[in-house]
Parts: C-alpha cells; sequence; structure tokens
C-alpha cells in the first residue's frame, strides 16, 4: 500500500465540463527534501487513467503523480460542440498543470496521450520539468498525412477514408466497441498477452457507452478535425530534457524509418530506451517501465 498524505480519485472543471481525475502525494516531507517534479499520466485513444494501473502505486512512492482522462475519454465528460483534437487536450493538460499542481511537472503520454504530453511540454515552458514519449502518436512535417493513435486500426478496416455515411460509421463504432473486437485489438499490439485481462477490456468498453462518445469518436477520426502541429515543431520549441521509451514491437509505430525520423528531429540529448513491447510498453512491461522512468527522473 502507498503511504501518502493524499490520494484518490477527484473532478476536476475545464471549459465547464466534469474531468475524472488520480492523484498520490506522498509524504511532503519527502518531496521537499528530495526537490522531485511532480509527475502527469496521460492515456491514449480509447483509453483512460485506469490504462496506469502498475504505474501508478509505484511512482507515487516516490512522487506526487496525477493521471486524468482526457475530455472526450474515460470518466470525463463528452460533450458535444467540442474539436476533439490535439489542441483541445493540450490546453486541458496546461490548465491542469497550472491549476491543480503549480509546480514543475513531467509529463507522460502514450500513443495519442504522447502526442498530447509533448504539445502541453512545449506550450508549458519552464513549467514542463519533462517530458516522456512511450510510443507517441503524430506526424512529421514531411509526412504525407498524420499517423492516428490507439485504435488506429479504424482507419485501416476503412481503407484510410473517413466514411462520410453516418450508418456506415455508426457500424464501425459499434463492431470497435464490442469485447471481442477490443481483446483482439490489444492482442494485435501486446507482445506479451499477460495483461490483456477482463479489467482492461471493460475499462476501454465501459466508456464507449457513454452519451456521446460515438461523437468523440467521429470527430477525431475526421480527417477535417484538428491535428495540432508536426512533431518536428514541437520538439523545436521543447525546452525540457526528453525521455523517448520505444516498445519495439509495435505494429502501428514502428513504420520504417519512423524512429530514424524522431532521432533527427529530437534534441541531441534525449535518452531513449528501447524495450521488447508492443505499443502500450507501461501497462505490458511496466516493471521495465517504472524502473527506466524512475531512473531518468533521479537525474532531473
Amino acid at each position: 500500500m502507498v503511504s501518502s498524505a493524499s490520494s484518490g480519485s477527484s473532478k476536476w472543471n475545464f471549459l465547464g465540463h466534469d474531468v475524472h481525475c488520480l492523484s498520490i502525494v506522498p509524504d511532503r516531507e519527502k518531496l521537499e527534501a528530495t526537490n522531485s517534479p511532480a509527475v502527469l499520466l496521460i492515456h491514449g485513444f480509447g483509453a483512460s487513467t485506469d490504462h496506469w494501473r502498475h504505474n501508478i502505486p509505484v511512482i507515487g512512492l516516490t512522487h506526487e503523480v496525477h493521471a486524468l482522462d482526457l475530455l472526450g475519454f474515460g470518466r470525463s465528460a463528452k460533450p458535444e460542440g467540442l474539436q476533439y483534437g490535439g489542441p483541445l487536450w493540450r490546453d486541458q493538460i496546461v490548465s491542469y498543470v497550472k491549476e491543480r499542481i503549480g509546480r514543475p511537472t513531467v509529463l507522460v503520454g502514450n500513443s495519442l496521450g504522447g502526442y498530447a504530453a509533448l504539445a502541453s511540454g512545449s506550450a508549458l515552458g519552464s513549467e514542463a520539468a519533462g517530458v516522456v514519449l512511450l510510443n507517441a502518436a503524430g506526424y512529421f512535417s514531411e509526412d504525407k498525412r498524420p499517423v492516428k493513435g490507439f485504435w488506429a486500426t479504424a482507419s485501416k478496416t476503412i481503407g484510410g477514408i473517413f466514411l462520410k455515411n453516418y450508418l456506415l460509421q455508426r457500424i464501425i463504432f459499434e463492431n470497435l466497441r464490442q469485447p471481442g473486437t477490443i481483446r483482439r485489438t490489444l492482442n494485435q499490439v501486446y507482445i506479451d498477452k499477460t495483461n490483456v485481462d477482463d479489467e482492461l477490456v471493460e475499462a476501454i468498453r465501459k466508456p464507449s457507452l457513454d452519451k456521446g462518445a460515438f461523437k468523440v469518436f467521429k470527430s477525431v477520426f475526421d480527417p477535417g478535425g484538428p491535428k495540432g502541429d508536426p512533431l518536428d515543431e514541437l520538439f523545436a520549441e521543447l525546452k525540457s530534457p526528453l525521455l523517448l521509451l520505444w516498445g519495439n514491437r509495435d505494429p502501428w509505430m514502428n513504420a520504417p524509418g519512423k524512429r530514424e525520423t524522431y532521432r533527427k528531429h529530437t534534441p541531441q540529448e534525449t535518452k531513449e530506451v528501447v524495450l521488447d513491447a508492443g505499443h502500450c510498453p507501461h501497462d505490458e512491461v511496466p516493471d521495465q517501465v517504472n524502473s527506466a522512468l524512475l531512473e531518468w527522473l533521479s537525474d532531473l
């Protein structure tokens, strides 16, 4: 059990909408003695704070750790009328760091959450103590089109074209949120499938039943929606240390030349750790991710 002065879940309000949050704050005296930064964990597409189930208790032993559900996902609100994409989630994270944490924070993100972490880190400037990307989604200026994050196979299912027909969109969405489809998708991107369990499947399925979930899906996969800045521009703006944690057998993000493109654009002092894992190394090989992350944090 984590011994902490403050821990648990809570609600926070952004743009008038409820956001689900988790936090663990260890003994304040320890934090002040070590001067360690806070840590904010940001999930990928279709996921939630539940995807950090094996990381939060460990990181929370020595660091103030937070996690939130991005608007449109998990237990957070899924309101109509929002433009779901990088700019919205960047602004949400920046506001959370300023309003709820209030001190330098390391932003850790997986897949779509990796893009959001990088965009937020670039926007926060000195308030970002560091950025950690775990198989981050996103695109570079030289790419032909943006690369989607978690559940990216949805675009492949429809030939990479976002169908304008409402009925077809609905059929695709209904299929994607079936427990069997969720499990098959996870099995495609987890090399060690031990943690592809009922708990994880349900954590992805349940929020997809919420009112508004279908419109979030439509908005995210609409090619006319907001994409945000390319990765190379965000890397150029980043002022804080950067750690890349790569699941080297990720079928979505390990396209030929992808990691070489990252190396071309990331700062020279960037640290890279390669793990024998798929798209979600933090949940597939959490002990390795926790160890690498804590070691890097100790050097900040």
